[in-house]
């Protein structure tokens, strides 16, 4: 009789074990799901506020700074149009991102999507450089050379212009450097969470 007691009660402790166990697999799974889907909405985040300060410049600053300025029509609408050029890899980057979602797909699909994005973000370094290089470039050469209207010379318009442009490299390469870092820091998160996340598949 005791033999069965000790059976029934070995038996009772040992489900609670499991059951336990089952509960501190769920809660650790959802621990690292919702770090990872925070490191994911943090991206989101830096990626939309891109494309609002873009579209800012674009349909506010810019049209402001032209209509206030000497700045030639020809030389707006070369600027603008390159502006618009940049917007496409972080619309690309928000398409990508839009798929994602570490509750509902599978975790081989998450990582394809997550390999796809450091694909678009490794291009979207060129692209940026290219096309800001090739913007203010045309600008310049637009302004100094046929922009018949403004005598710039070596008068203050120029060094006001220049000061501008080394300013405005100089704010965009700071930000650009700290967007950088807290991205990478993200993306190892998101990696690092897809990874656990996988064990528990197993």
């Amino acid at each position: 009789m005791e033999l069965d007691d000790l059976k029934t009660s070995w038996n009772a402790l040992d489900k609670r074990l499991a059951e336990t166990e089952i509960v501190n697999m769920r809660m650790v799974k959802e621990m690292v799901s919702q770090k990872t889907k925070s490191a994911f909405n943090g991206i989101v985040g830096q990626n939309i506020y891109n494309f609002v300060v873009s579209l800012a410049i674009i349909g506010l600053v810019f049209p402001y700074v032209w209509m206030n300025t000497p700045i030639s029509t020809t030389s707006f609408v070369m600027v603008e149009a390159m502006m618009l050029i940049g917007l496409i890899p972080v619309v690309r980057k928000l398409l990508i991102l839009s798929k994602f979602n570490v509750e509902s797909k599978n975790l081989s699909e998450q990582s394809r999507l997550v390999l796809n994005y450091k694909k678009v973000c490794s291009e979207d370094s060129f692209w940026t450089i290219a096309v800001v290089t090739l913007a203010f470039v045309s600008f310049y050469i637009s302004e100094l050379g046929f922009n018949t209207a403004v005598d710039y010379g070596f008068s203050n318009s120029v060094w006001i212009v220049v000061g501008l442009t080394l300013l405005t490299f100089s704010l965009a390469f700071v930000i650009g450097l700290w967007q950088r870092r807290r991205h990478a820091q993200q993306m190892q998160e998101i990696e690092r969470g897809l990874e656990e996340l996988k064990e528990f598949e197993e």
